[in-house]
């Protein structure tokens, strides 16, 4: 007895086709007890048996190996979940706490795509709250189960990092690193690379959670129902996407739409008998959870409550009893038509939550609640931590509080589920990072929707103004770049600020929103000033009129934020129509017409009109020289931008003194820190280098990237271009791996920043292929030129500066490539435009003219060569 004991916890101990090597061990065990069977006195039929069994088992043990790192048939090698991360973030999808009630239907479709064999895409959409991402990642946890290789991305609202997510699923699933490489460095596209490996890899499923604004997603700016961007259903495996979009518009015809819907009783039921079993029979469960509308965050939240060993309420029975009795005046709320009507649904929820808040309230968190009210009448945005301060909710609510008390409910919404601290992928500028507070959408829509009715939010609303305004002020003046990330958090709540202090304190509102548009625009951060400077102008053409100096001057910042953002045609227009408004009603020497002439003028340089460009500046500087004088800040951007467009138009000499003589005004006028300042310093060192003194301008550019890293920050935009520059000068100085790693650096920085079609990110991708190709990646260079010109043409012209720049690059590219006559039509086409646009003297025009004499040259040589030997024969 004490041997079959033995054997059997060794047995126990063993799995999977090991149990031959546990059986043999049994064998041998029983073997050796004091009382053999009769079998076992014969010892050659013992040991035969023995020496076969343990061929048998040492068999199996070896192909279960195989089989374990082996791949499905047609698959490839799952990836244990701890290895899948990049950049810092995880792509494991998020554990199931408790089983997906209701949905068996939707992930039986899933599975079928899983299971089959041409992949997929299938889109889960939905309302928010009801369980879109559960729903994905239980079917995640099942594809893994069989085997499949699953990847979670969530979408972040930015199209460079759904790519490079997608990137590294695509390189997890076997996509080759010199692949990657031919897309990092423009030889291929990204998306069009992922893709052509998941077309024709198996077993694998990828999340791609919460798109709630598809038409982002890109690359580019086409919908996903293209299926040219990131979002495709032609792959080998089956892409799950998450989204509150519902329509089939948006999704195209090949993606398979699982429009969820509120839960049925009994799915709704068990979902509450899961969170607290003890809590009442399944019949209470049912009818609890029609009174809550069949919504999986009301079921949740519900659930949780009751789960707390503390709360009031324990059972089904009696959570739904103090919904009757203690919410009487709730209309509509018992009827089960909350699982339908979205009205009822909202009202419903909200004393879900309410409970939750009563019981936080019952524990001594006394401000949870006009904490979770104060948010909800903020925007659907992240808002800083810094604005929920004890002195707002004091002046809100009219309660006592400190900041002891303000963190206390801020941490019992957080554990009751109802507030998140999103984190935030984009690197901030300062430390610590800027906290920030979101509720749950539908957290926020219910408690917006019932408050106007239950508090007096017209006092709230007055103190929240109120503090908005203080906090503007304060991050303005804060040092340096401290406050540019709060500013940011700010921006998308001080829209509503201005409409609700439209008409009666107008002005003091709309100071606030300039007030925090200029934070805005020194941190480089266009968008979210574009977002203020249309709204300031929308209200201040209806309030004031559109010739109102105020509205003429919203007019002019909005036309530079446009230009920031390279919107540099819609900035001409405004600009124009400005100028020609401030001329009539402030007269031509007004600064403000001054401005809006000097605001055109770089409009129109960007646009390749340089001589026009350059008359506008050289009267613009001339009249503030004599209205404002030669040290006002507004005349020394004129003499630079002046130099700039001399610059351009070949004066190249002239262009270097005036760039000399500004940055020596602007140190003494301005300080050597001054952005201002910085900016003279990049242009005199690129007029220094145009002028062929290449170790002064390198030696400039790398002093004003050190500073301007320093005062701006690594990812401002103005950073970004004094890198690109002195990598460019650094590759007129012989150092071209340098120089075309700061380009490749430059390249992603400002695709991220600016977006992969603002014209600074152009220049870049132009400079490093310049780079490539002068170190013999020829083939590269001309992918990237080839891109390059298709872009410039499409965004800037085909008569741009920039665009026959690029036609000029790739013809001298594909030249080295050996594609003479190409190269030679090209340049030929290219000098006939420089000489209508540029003039036939400009420098590119005669450095368009050698160009085409060079290719020319070329091709001759080449028809000699092929012709030499048979001329030799004859």
């Amino acid at each position: 007895m004490a041997g079959s004991r033995r054997a059997a916890r060794v047995g126990s101990a063993v799995s999977g086709s090991s149990a031959g090597i546990a059986f043999l061990v049994a064998i041998v065990t029983n073997y050796v007890t004091a009382q053999p069977p009769k079998w076992a006195e014969n010892t050659v039929l013992v040991w035969s048996v023995f020496g076969a069994l343990a061929v048998v088992s040492l068999g199996l043990f070896f192909w279960e190996r195989r089989l374990a790192a082996g791949a499905p048939d047609g698959g490839v090698r799952p990836v244990p979940l701890g290895r899948i991360a990049a950049g810092g973030h995880s792509m494991n999808p998020p554990t199931v706490p408790a089983p997906v009630r209701g949905r068996e239907a939707e992930l039986e479709r899933i599975g079928a795509l899983v299971r089959g064999p041409g992949g997929g895409m299938a889109v889960v959409c939905g309302a928010g709250g009801l369980g879109k991402t559960t729903l994905a990642a239980e079917a995640a946890a099942q594809a893994r189960a069989q085997g499949q290789v699953v990847v979670w991305v969530r979408w972040r609202d930015d199209p460079e990092r759904l790519g490079q997510d997608l990137a590294q699923a695509a390189h997890i699933l076997g996509l080759p690193e010199s692949r990657l490489e031919e897309a990092r460095t423009g030889r291929v596209s990204l998306v069009d690379a992922v893709w052509e490996h998941l077309a024709t890899t198996t077993g694998w499923l990828i999340v791609v959670d919460n798109v709630d604004t598809p038409s982002r997603v890109g690359p580019g700016s086409g919908p996903p129902a293209v299926y040219r961007g990131w979002l495709r259903p032609h792959g080998g495996g089956v892409l799950l996407v998450t989204s509150r979009d519902t329509s089939r518009q948006t999704w195209g015809p090949d993606a398979d739409l699982l429009h969820l819907q509120p839960l049925a009783e009994e799915a709704g039921g068990a979902v509450l008998l899961d969170a607290a079993p003890h809590a009442g029979t399944a019949a209470e469960a049912e009818a609890l959870a029609v009174r809550l509308g069949g919504l999986p965050l009301g079921l949740n939240a519900a659930g949780t409550y009751l789960s707390v060993p503390t709360s009031r309420h324990r059972t089904f029975a009696a959570y739904q009893h103090a919904l009757e009795t203690e919410f009487a005046d709730l209309l509509g709320a018992e009827h089960p038509t909350a699982a339908t009507d979205p009205a009822v649904a909202r009202r419903v929820v909200r004393h879900t939550w309410d409970l939750s808040l009563d019981q936080l309230d019952s524990d001594g968190y006394t401000l949870a609640r006009p904490v979770l009210q104060l948010l909800a009448l903020l925007e659907p945005a992240p808002v800083p931590r810094a604005l929920i301060t004890p002195e707002l909710v004091a002046d809100a609510t009219g309660l006592p509080a400190t900041a002891a008390t303000v963190d206390a409910a801020l941490a019992g919404l957080h554990q009751y589920g109802l507030l998140h601290t999103p984190e935030t992928d984009e690197p901030e500028p300062v430390s610590p990072a800027v906290g920030r507070l979101q509720l749950h959408p539908l957290v926020r829509e219910v408690t917006a929707h019932t408050l106007n009715r239950l508090e007096p939010t017209g006092t709230w609303l007055t103190a929240l103004d109120e503090h908005l305004t203080r906090a503007v002020d304060a991050v303005a003046g804060m040092p340096g770049r401290t406050g540019w990330p709060t500013a940011r958090l700010l921006a998308p709540h001080l829209p509503a600020h201005l409409d609700r202090n439209t008409p009666h304190n107008f002005t003091t509102a709309r100071d606030t929103l300039d007030t925090l548009a200029d934070v805005l625009d020194a941190a480089g951060t266009a968008s979210e000033e574009l977002l203020l400077r249309r709204h300031v102008l929308d209200a201040e053409t209806s309030h004031l009129g559109p010739d109102h100096r105020d509205a003429l001057a919203s007019r002019h910042n909005l036309a530079n934020a446009m230009h920031e953002l390279g919107e540099h045609q819609h900035a001409a227009g405004l600009h124009s129509q400005t100028l020609a408004d401030n001329e009539r009603v402030l007269g031509p020497d007004h600064p403000n017409t001054l401005s809006s002439r000097y605001g055109l003028a770089t409009a129109l340089h960007e646009l390749g009109e340089l001589q026009q460009a350059a008359d506008l500046h050289r009267q613009t500087l001339t009249d503030r020289e004599r209205i404002l004088g030669p040290d006002h800040p507004g005349t020394l951007s004129s003499r630079n931008n002046l130099a700039n467009a001399l610059s351009d138009l070949g004066e190249l000499r002239q262009a270097a003194d005036l760039h000399r003589q500004t940055l020596s005004e602007s140190e003494r006028v301005m300080g050597s820190d001054h952005p201002d300042t910085f900016t003279s310093r990049n242009n005199l060192a690129t007029a220094l280098s145009d002028l062929g003194e290449h170790q002064q301008a390198a030696d400039l550019h790398e002093r004003n990237l050190a500073d301007r890293k320093r005062i701006l920050g690594p990812d401002h935009p103005h950073t970004l271009t004094t890198r690109n520059n002195l990598a460019t000068a650094l590759h007129d100085l012989g150092e071209h791996q340098q120089a075309a790693d700061l380009h490749r650096q430059t390249l992603t920085d400002r695709e991220r920043v600016l977006g992969p079609d603002h014209p600074h990110t152009l220049t870049t991708r132009s400079n490093l292929a310049v780079v490539l190709n002068r170190i013999g990646e020829h083939q590269q260079a001309a992918d990237l030129h080839e891109r390059n010109l298709a872009d410039r043409e499409r965004i800037l012209g085909p008569d741009h500066p920039d665009t026959l720049s690029s036609r000029n690059n790739l013809a001298t590219a594909l030249s080295d490539l050996g594609e003479h006559q190409q190269a030679a039509d090209l340049h030929e086409r290219n000098l006939a435009d420089r000489e209508r646009i540029l003039g036939p003297d400009h420098p590119s025009t005669s450095n368009s003219r050698s160009n085409l004499a060079v290719a020319q040259a070329r091709l001759a040589e080449v028809g000699r060569r092929r012709w030499w030997p048979l001329l030799r024969r004859r």
